[in-house]
């Protein structure tokens, strides 16, 4: 395939599942002699992947001045406000760009293909699952923006979803619409393959005595953390659960839920701490009275506790983490692919998931981890399993997992097939008229603008 010149557009570039994957998608183009450039509207050079700010990869910040909420609420409509500049600015760049490619919000395909190029939309899940209907005032508020992801998302000259999990979801939300291939996220194993840096004090603080059980997730409810929380409790005090993650000052939802898991360790009798970097805030914004001494990275004593939260990790705390694990804990339920349970194994750790989502197309029961029931009996007797097997049974276990990552989700696996569904697509001509595009604009951006002026003055 000749060299092309590739956009990737995501919102925000921070520290995430879906985030790697759009990291990761640029160096799997970028190595096969594409250029590749991605925009994005919030890049914090503190809280993203080394990539992204060494000069590896182009990143490019689009400004906006729509806010990511209006006092807390209403974050579709903002962020689909904030998905039209920065298709805007995508369209109206001086490059000529042969693809775009696309996750997260479809809402900005339709002014995207002014671009004109061709449209690969990676649907990570559809958004009108993720959202909560359950009022009719929610329903109401929702039912424009769930009939703009139908509309949009059929925009898209190729769709590709990461799992066979999203795939069959995609069948029955978009019944009209052609059945996506999938393309499962790569794993940069490259990036696992450095040792942790002992000298870092941020290591230092790191360090215990005890079995690591290991949980790494956004700070986010849905992640079900609270499961390791309470599978932990259940098991003797010579286990340490680190619960490390992507954490975001700007997201309200972080800090209360980083405060509530706090609350619900110390309630079932689990001694706590919280480390983070110095400049996150993390500590800040936690009550005097969820910690007995702040303590941050340039410490080198670790109390002995029986959960410890790390919120804002860095890659080399991420790398010692995974070293010393003997279990990794995935607990989100339905989770659509799940990256973490494939840095455990490569890494050679066996994993303990929820029978459900993705994790039944990455974790192979008894073979890499195990699979069981979403409920803290089921996962503290699996996390039992694992601490309790024999060397030589945990040294197989992870070394399978390691072979399965190399073998099906390597970044030269990914390169390959994100090329051949690009090779695809350019065959055929872009399949939308600029004239539709121009309707759908206006249709959602007067939805948008209705909506805000509505929620702002009434």
């Amino acid at each position: 395939m000749q060299p092309l010149n590739i956009a990737i557009v995501h919102p925000n570039l921070g520290i995430g599942g879906a985030e790697r994957l759009v990291v990761d998608t640029a160096l799997a183009l970028q190595s096969r002699g594409h250029r590749v450039h991605i925009y994005t509207l919030h890049h914090d050079a503190s809280h993203s992947f080394a990539e992204t700010r060494d000069g590896t990869l182009d990143v490019r910040v689009v400004s906006s001045w729509f806010p990511t909420s209006v006092f807390g609420r209403m974050r579709i409509l903002c962020t689909t406000l904030q998905a039209q500049s920065l298709a805007r600015r995508v369209a109206g760049d001086h490059t000529q760009y042969d693809v775009v490619f696309v996750d997260i919000v479809s809402a900005a395909i339709p002014l995207l293909k002014y671009a004109q190029a061709h449209i690969l939309f990676y649907c990570h899940f559809p958004d009108l699952l993720l959202a909560p209907h359950s009022t009719l005032a929610q329903r109401v508020y929702r039912a424009p923006f769930d009939l703009i992801e139908r509309m949009t998302t059929g925009e898209a000259d190729r769709v590709v979803v990461n799992s066979r999990f999203t795939q069959e979801t995609f069948r029955r939300v978009f019944p009209t619409l052609p059945m996506p291939r999938v393309v499962h996220p790569a794993l940069n194993c490259a990036a696992y393959d450095t040792l942790p840096r002992m000298e870092d004090p941020a290591i230092h603080v790191l360090r215990t005595p005890r079995r690591v059980v290991l949980s790494i997730n956004r700070f986010e409810r849905k992640k079900a953390v609270v499961l390791a929380i309470d599978a932990v409790a259940q098991l003797p005090r010579d286990v340490c659960l680190v619960v490390a993650g992507g954490w975001d000052p700007l997201v309200p939802e972080n800090t209360e839920h980083l405060i509530e898991l706090n609350a619900h360790a110390r309630a079932l009798g689990l001694s706590t701490r919280t480390i983070a970097p110095r400049n996150s805030g993390a500590l800040a914004l936690l009550p005097l009275d969820h910690y007995r001494v702040p303590t941050f990275i340039d410490s080198d004593v670790l109390p002995d506790v029986d959960v410890l939260f790390v919120p804002s990790f860095t890659e080399n705390q991420r790398n010692y983490l995974l070293s010393t694990a003997r279990c990794v804990v995935y607990t989100p339920a339905n989770e659509h692919l799940g990256i973490v349970p494939l840095e455990a194994m490569y890494l050679r750790v066996p994993v303990v998931a929820a029978d459900s989502g993705g994790p039944r197309e990455t974790v192979v029961h008894a073979k890499s981890g195990y699979l069981c029931e979403h409920n803290a009996a089921d996962f503290a007797d699996a996390i039992s399993r694992v601490l309790a097997a024999p060397d030589a049974q945990w040294r197989e276990m992870g070394a399978y997992g390691r072979e399965r990552v190399i073998q099906h989700f390597s970044l030269d696996a990914y390169a390959q097939n994100i090329e051949a569904v690009i090779s695809d697509m350019l065959e055929t001509p872009t399949s939308v008229s600029a004239v539709m595009g121009i309707l759908l604009t206006l249709f959602i951006v007067c939805t948008s603008a209705t909506l805000y002026l509505c929620a702002t003055y009434l």
